[in-house]
This record gives structure tokens, C-alpha cells and sequence, in this order.
């Protein structure tokens, strides 16, 4: 380690917080090894029980068309395209039957921002879903949808949450971060909601009682410095309203987007930004391994760079996918990933509360 480095590391582990430049610091001289031995340290910190979680859920995306562009998107389509679609609620009923009789207790309902759908439309289908699945967890509408109906129906942000509350909105994901450094967003986005805003649904959300997700995508245009204002921005939101539940990082996908020439961050960029996640979040829980775009190994070893829960089963992902980015897991691989590091796997909700109980494991951990 650098004679800079060292001394940093040493007093976040020893519960210290990080500055923005100490932040830098890590990003551009922190060699992978000590991050994770760090990262891992303050993670058997917050969390010193003996298990490591995991979640069953699906993502339903309910439509694909979206008025804003972004240039790292292979999925959106506009309202013409021959693919574009809105999916029937009778193929959304099925999907969540399937969630359910899988073990699952929530879906991830996303789309993108739909020119043409009234807010009616928004309201019935989170009160018919609710209505046939009562005990059903709807994580759903990124901030920039809930900023895209604030603006298009001509809202309050407080009454677009509120109502869609009201019909059944449980938590809300931290879908469409990407990095919250306006430059970059006004560079690889046209028509999508800017930082200030997106931390503003996050907000008011949270004034309601709601609680939500942080995410970033990285690996793409950004800046060391500009990743920090992200961690800097998500740590200072959870100050002022202590209503994330997690934090979830991930590297930009470039296959089949206007990116394509980007080259794609690795497994050791991953891990490093994880890991100085970790570090500088020291009021956010939670930190979920991303082995949807990494793939099993890389997410297990997450585990021992900072995350303390694997993420989801994962039963559909269409957005990821669609720029050629394909991993699967069973629940049994989770499970094993979990426990070949000695940790006891869990299945959480998104609030991380336990929703099993695995008296095998128990016994054995205890024994």
C-alpha cells in the first residue's frame, strides 16, 4: 500500500468516515487487495451475525418504450417500433404467480417513460395486483418514471408518490442512477431526469415513510472524482432522511448499445468500486453483489468485498440482457456461494428482515 493509502484505510476500519478526497484517493492508488481486506473488515463490523442474504424476486418490465434516449441502453424502444409493447395484465398476473409459487414475496416493476399512458393506468394496475396478490411486495417505478409522471401529469412529487402509494406501491428501486454528476448524465442521456432530481423522489419518498435503493452503473465516461460525488450524494441523502435500505453497484454493459466502443470495466474495476462503496458508505447497511453482470464467482467473492447479500434469484432481467450480458443462478448455487465462505444463506425482503428459517444451517453454524 501507498504511505498515503495505508493510513486512510486504517481509520475507516476503525470506524472513521471518509472525505471526498480520501475518497479520491482510494479510486485512483488503492490496490484491489487491501480494499477488499478493508471493505471486508467494515463489513464484519456492521455486520457480525454469522449470515449472508439473499432475495427471490422477478423483474416485470411492463413496457419498453421510453421517451428519453440514454446512449447506454439496449433495451428502451420508441412508441412506433415494431418491438415496442406494453405488456397485458394477464401476462404480468402470470409472471407474479410464478414469482410466488417459486418462493418469491416481490416483483421489481419498471418501464421506461411511456409518451402516451395515463396515470390511471399506473394506479389501476398497482391496485389489481394487489388486489389478487395481497401480501405481494411491489418495489417498483425508478425515479426518473416517478420524475417523468411529476412532469407529464403536471403533479406534485408528493402526490405522485402518495397516490401511487395509496394503490399499492411498496418500496421504490434505485433504477436510472447511473452517476449522479450532471455532466455525465447530460452527456449519455437526453430527456431523463438530472441528479438533483433523482435524489429529490428519493427524498420525498422517504418523507412518506417509503423506503428505497441506491444504485450506480459505472464504468463508462466518469470520472474517479465524479464516482465519489455519487457516493458522496447517496451517503449525504441518507444522512438527512436514514430511508435506504441498500446500495447496489454495477459496470456498464456495452454490447448493442450507442456505447458499443466503451470498453468494458472488468472484475477487478468491479471489485474496487464495490469495495470504496463499502468504505465510504458507512451509513447504508446494506451492500448487494451484483453476479447478474459479473457472473457467480465474481459475485461470490463479492462477499468478501464489502456486500453482505448475493441480490436476487433473478427470475427475469430484460434490461441487462438486452446488451448481451447473460447470467443465471439457481437458488441452490446462491445458497452454496453463501455458505462455502462459512456464512448461513438467508432469504430477506427488501427491507432485509428474514423471511425463512433455516434450522439445518442454524444447527450447524451453531454446532
Amino acid at each position: 500500500m501507498s504511505s498515503t493509502v495505508t493510513p486512510i484505510l486504517r481509520r475507516v476500519v476503525d470506524g472513521e468516515r471518509l472525505g471526498f478526497d480520501e475518497g479520491v484517493t482510494l479510486m485512483r492508488e488503492a490496490g484491489l487487495l487491501e480494499l477488499g481486506h478493508a471493505a471486508n473488515a467494515v463489513s464484519r463490523r456492521l455486520h457480525p451475525e454469522p449470515y449472508r442474504t439473499y432475495n427471490i424476486d422477478r423483474n416485470i418490465n411492463y413496457s419498453n418504450v421510453c421517451a428519453a434516449i440514454c446512449d447506454f441502453c439496449a433495451f428502451y424502444r420508441k412508441v412506433d417500433d415494431t418491438d415496442a409493447y406494453v405488456l397485458e395484465r394477464e401476462v404480468i398476473h402470470e409472471k407474479i404467480q410464478e414469482t410466488l409459487d417459486l418462493g418469491g414475496d416481490q416483483i421489481l416493476l419498471q418501464g421506461g417513460l411511456h409518451p402516451d399512458l395515463p396515470f390511471s393506468w399506473y394506479e389501476d394496475l398497482l391496485r389489481d395486483i394487489k388486489e389478487r396478490f395481497p401480501r405481494l411486495n411491489i418495489h417498483g417505478f425508478s425515479p426518473p418514471e416517478i420524475h417523468f409522471f411529476h412532469k407529464k401529469f403536471r403533479m406534485s412529487l408528493r402526490d405522485v408518490l402518495q397516490r401511487l402509494q395509496e394503490a399499492g406501491l411498496g418500496s421504490l428501486p434505485g433504477g436510472g442512477g447511473e452517476i449522479l454528476a450532471d455532466r455525465v448524465r447530460k452527456e449519455i442521456t437526453k430527456g431523463k431526469v438530472l441528479s438533483d432530481d433523482w435524489i429529490n423522489v428519493h427524498r420525498v419518498w422517504h418523507e412518506l415513510g417509503g423506503r428505497s435503493t441506491a444504485t450506480m452503473m459505472f464504468g463508462h465516461i466518469e470520472t474517479p472524482e465524479e464516482r465519489v460525488e455519487h457516493l458522496e450524494r447517496v451517503r449525504s441523502l441518507q444522512d438527512e432522511t436514514g430511508g435506504l435500505t441498500a446500495f447496489i453497484s454495477w459496470t456498464f454493459q456495452p454490447e448493442h448499445t450507442e456505447m458499443a466502443h466503451v470498453p468494458p470495466a472488468g472484475a477487478h474495476e468491479y471489485l474496487r468500486v464495490q469495495a470504496i462503496s463499502r468504505l465510504y458508505l458507512d451509513n447504508v447497511s446494506n451492500i448487494q453483489s451484483s453476479w447478474v453482470t459479473q457472473g457467480p464467482k465474481i459475485g461470490q467473492i463479492g462477499l468478501l468485498f464489502g456486500a453482505n447479500d448475493m441480490g436476487s434469484l433473478m427470475i427475469e432481467e430484460n434490461v441487462v440482457s438486452s446488451a448481451g450480458t447473460v447470467h443465471y443462478q439457481t437458488i441452490d448455487q446462491i445458497r452454496r456461494s453463501i455458505s462455502e465462505l462459512g456464512y448461513v444463506p438467508r432469504q430477506r425482503n427488501v427491507f432485509y428482515q428474514y423471511i425463512d428459517e433455516p434450522a439445518e444451517e442454524l444447527s450447524a453454524a451453531a454446532g
